[in-house]
């Protein structure tokens, strides 16, 4: 008891230099962006020697979420969650068919794997300017038609004003309510064979009643809160979704392919003789072994869609609004507006939402954990 209470100690030790590095230069620095958040510095004399810093509580998050001059922004927040929806589905679908089709050992499969996770070695700002380039309006990728005697088209990729799937801020509450109750109930349906009571009473039942209240009780939801105007996807946006997706799709393959590769080949061997075929083992077998990859990947994928500066601005610059991002926001209401309050607020959302896709995570993991 003795040796292991020294062990401890001497450990503890050993760990204490990094813990206060991190507990000062991370968290030091998070609630300090935090309290700038909460004061009015900005203006003419931001950058004075002594500048002054007024507290305002919670109004530049308020000026943010419902003022007018914080329209740039709630667009740049709506765009970050298609750009983080787009990535999550394109590089982990693109990712995991191709780590499928290389796993069956085809031939070439060395020369296929280097040519996939090329990409990944490329910094953003090569990738935004390779891209920017591809996606010019008079070459690129518009190109391609004419090399089969077609005309070539006309699609304005990083430029286009085109919206689709607009909604009114003012029903932001109720739209959320009605995504987390579809999420809800797809994942009642999915884990529906393993468990069937737990399912129903976890995700179904809930999901079902979150989608009811929000259809009967929408039109009481405080919509006043919020300025009545409309946000949606722009189309300009896709031409960045391309490139991202294109730069990550090799990453989650090398993850899937490395899970493919750690299962046993008897497992695959028996469930062969089971009857099942390539489809039916990667479904029923290895894809649900390979859960906790996919969680990682979700994860990781999550917080590379917060940190798309670099990208952005490679290809479309800071002053395209149908482009914009949170983290683009930041930087020009930091450093060009010289309102350090305001971006100090935009920093601390998305470090928020950085948070809901962490959090789950690691309670998830301490959790199984715990279990013996």
């Amino acid at each position: 008891m003795m040796e292991f209470s020294k062990d401890r100690i001497k450990a503890f030790i050993m760990l204490l230099p990094s813990i206060i590095l991190i507990a000062l230069f991370v968290y030091g620095f998070i609630a300090n962006t935090f309290w700038i958040s909460l004061t009015d510095w900005g203006g003419v004399a931001a950058l004075a020697e002594k500048p002054v810093k007024n507290f305002v509580g919670l109004k530049n998050y308020v000026e943010l979420f419902t003022g007018f001059l914080g329209f740039g922004f709630r667009q740049d927040l709506v765009n970050a969650v298609y750009y983080s929806v787009m990535l999550l589905a394109g590089a982990i679908g693109l990712g995991m068919f191709i780590a499928i089709l290389l796993d069956c050992k085809p031939k070439g499969e060395g020369i296929f794997r280097t040519i996939f996770l090329y990409p990944m070695s490329l910094s953003f700002i090569v990738t935004g300017t390779i891209w920017r380039w591809m996606l010019a309006p008079q070459g690129g990728v518009n190109l391609l038609p004419t090399f089969a005697g077609g005309k070539p088209l006309e699609f304005r990729w990083l430029t286009s004003t085109q919206a689709i799937l607009e909604f009114n801020w003012q029903n932001l509450l109720q739209i959320v309510m009605y995504i987390l109750s579809v999420g809800m109930i797809l994942i009642g349906f999915w884990t529906l064979r393993k468990n069937p009571a737990k399912a129903c009473k976890q995700w179904l039942l809930p999901g079902v009643g979150i989608w009811f209240f929000a259809w009967m009780a929408g039109d009481f939801l405080p919509q006043a809160l919020f300025m009545e105007e409309v946000h949606g996807f722009n189309l300009a946006t896709l031409g960045i979704i391309l490139a991202i997706i294109w730069q990550y799709s090799g990453y989650t393959m090398a993850l899937y392919l490395a899970g493919f590769t750690g299962i046993s080949q008897d497992l695959r061997d028996a469930a062969m003789l089971d009857g099942a075929n390539n489809v039916k083992y990667y479904h029923h077998v290895a894809l649900p072994l390979l859960k906790p990859i996919t969680i990682s990947a979700v994860i990781i994928l999550s917080h590379i869609s917060l940190k798309m500066f670099d990208l952005i601005f490679a290809m479309t610059g800071p002053d395209n609004g149908a482009t914009g991002h949170p983290a683009l926001n930041m930087y020009l209401t930091t450093f060009r507006a010289n309102d350090f309050a305001r971006g100090a607020a935009i920093a601390i959302v998305l470090f928020i939402v950085a948070t809901t896709f962490i959090i789950p995570y690691l309670i998830n993991s301490y959790r199984q954990k715990g279990k013996p």
